[in-house]
């Protein structure tokens, strides 16, 4: 297939090319440009979401689109100039690109575009599926917002599918190495009450489940890409501690946390969503990495 890839520099973006590449797929990636650069190569595209420009002319015969660019949730406190770019990077790329894909000739087939299981909210020990209601709270609305902004490309007879992503683990980027030293130094310990749950799958099955989902023609929809084994963050603690052969005695206290970092610790960290993926189970795609203590094995054996 010829697919278009944004978020391409991410960690999922970057994994994804680089399976699609070596499956034999052509990739088009489509990005910002550094101001007065061009296209790098002829495999590069470009857009601007301030003026709403796109490289219509490079997306031609594409059969599938990968939608995962997005300004970083967890790079920077949420001040309100922050949240805002959080939230248009999302809706106005989102809805550009729909836009544009609804309008080529011939139109791609699917659009896989993210989302994450931030749209759940704060659930408690609620079990969570695709058909359950979005929660509450800035990264909810982000969620519920980004999606329904993927409605031109539905309403134009494109495949739309939404990837309601959970934390990945990965040695080359995301939670896992933040963590990683003080865990390994002795100083991991719980996060708040720990009684949090944390949805969680490996860049493996990420990279897996899109593949999945590219090929399947019969899904759409929200799709949960978060592993079968959803734990409290007691559990990931105490598991993570485990397979280093480390203490985990140093707890991290709520208070601590809000007054750090506000509204950002309350919803990333502190908020408990038990998500469990029942489509892309029942769509017959099979885990590489089902369970927790496998998966921290697997990404920490070197």
């Amino acid at each position: 297939m010829k697919v278009l890839v944004t978020g391409a520099s991410g960690l999922i973006g970057s994994a994804l090319i680089a399976s699609l590449s070596t499956q034999g797929h052509e990739v088009v990636r489509l990005g910002r440009t550094a101001r007065g650069a061009s296209a790098e190569t002829p495999t590069q595209a470009t857009w601007n979401l301030q003026t709403g420009f796109i490289e219509r002319d490079r997306l031609n015969a594409i059969d599938a689109a990968v939608h995962l660019a997005g300004e970083s949730v967890a790079n920077q406190p949420w001040t309100a100039a922050k949240k805002r770019r959080i939230l248009d990077s999302r809706v106005q790329g989102t809805r550009l690109l729909a836009e544009t894909l609804a309008a080529l000739d011939p139109k791609p087939k699917v659009l896989l575009s993210a989302s994450a299981t931030g749209f759940y909210g704060h659930r408690g020990e609620q079990i969570l599926d695709e058909t359950s209601a979005p929660g509450e709270g800035f990264l909810a609305q982000v969620c519920t917002r980004w999606e329904e902004a993927a409605r031109p490309a539905a309403e134009a007879g494109i495949r739309v599918v939404h990837l309601r992503i959970g934390v990945v683990l990965s040695r080359a980027g995301g939670m896992l190495p933040r963590i990683l030293l003080p865990f390994r130094m002795g100083l991991g310990g719980v996060v708040g009450s720990g009684t949090q749950y944390l949805s969680w799958l490996t860049l493996d099955d990420v990279i897996g489940a899109i593949h999945h989902l590219l090929e399947q023609e019969s899904f759409q929809g929200p799709f949960n890409l978060a592993a079968p084994d959803p734990v409290t963050n007691y559990q990931f603690t105490k598991t993570l501690g485990r397979v280093l052969k480390r203490p985990t005695v140093v707890p991290i206290p709520a208070f601590a946390l809000r007054l750090l970092l506000g509204q950002m610790a309350e919803e990333l960290l502190l908020a408990s969503a038990r998500v469990e993926p029942k489509a892309l189970r029942s769509s017959g795609y099979t885990f590489r990495h089902p369970r927790l203590d496998q998966a921290l094995e697997h990404l920490l054996d070197s």
